[in-house]
């Protein structure tokens, strides 16, 4: 029988477990897998789980090195980025567009972007933007520094940022650029 810390320390993230899945492999059913076989080890592994220690981040952690050890399995090839091709912000003037874009517009077009986006850029992204973990919790999850973590967010809103700006000027959600701003 599963120790009863396990299921009053574990099991109540079992929702972000699944829609972080979810965006890594883009199929519920692989996502209802990579949870599976998560919990499954969090289970065989509890002993030696930090009592007091972050059960959110630790189970984190051991679903993207599931994910990344079913990825290289598969022998896929991640896609390089050209930073340098990242667009500006659309208004330099405003304090935080890309909060304020991100937090007005989430539908099927920005997962499917989301979803296109390199993989350490956009699990980066739907730690912090789409589940609210602090840059801390993602530091400790993906074993890699704060400022790290801030730099992937912010090159991953940019490149956002940029293929979903017709959509958004589409939807009227940012004004058409005119042209003498292009």
């Amino acid at each position: 029988m599963p120790d009863e810390s396990f299921e009053s320390s574990a099991l109540p993230h079992l929702d972000t477990l699944y829609r972080v899945a979810l965006r890594l492999t883009g199929e519920p059913a692989a996502a209802q897998d990579l949870v599976q076989d998560t919990m499954l080890r969090a289970l065989r592994a509890w002993g030696s789980f930090r009592p007091g220690s972050n059960a959110r981040a630790w189970l984190v952690t051991i679903l993207r090195n599931q994910f990344i050890n079913g990825w290289r399995s598969e022998k896929r090839t991640p896609v390089g980025v050209d930073v340098d091709a990242i667009p500006e912000p659309p208004d330099p003037k405003d304090p935080d567009p890309e909060g304020r874009f991100f937090s007005e517009l989430v539908d099927d077009e920005v997962l499917h972007a989301v979803d296109g986006l390199p993989d350490e850029f956009r699990e980066v992204l739907v730690l912090s933007d789409m589940e609210g973990l602090p840059y801390a919790e993602i530091a400790e999850s993906l074993d890699i520094p704060v400022g790290t973590v801030k730099s992937r967010l912010f090159r991953a809103r940019r490149i956002l940022q940029g293929s979903l700006r017709r959509y958004a000027e589409s939807t009227g959600l940012i004004p058409p650029k005119s042209a003498e701003e292009s």
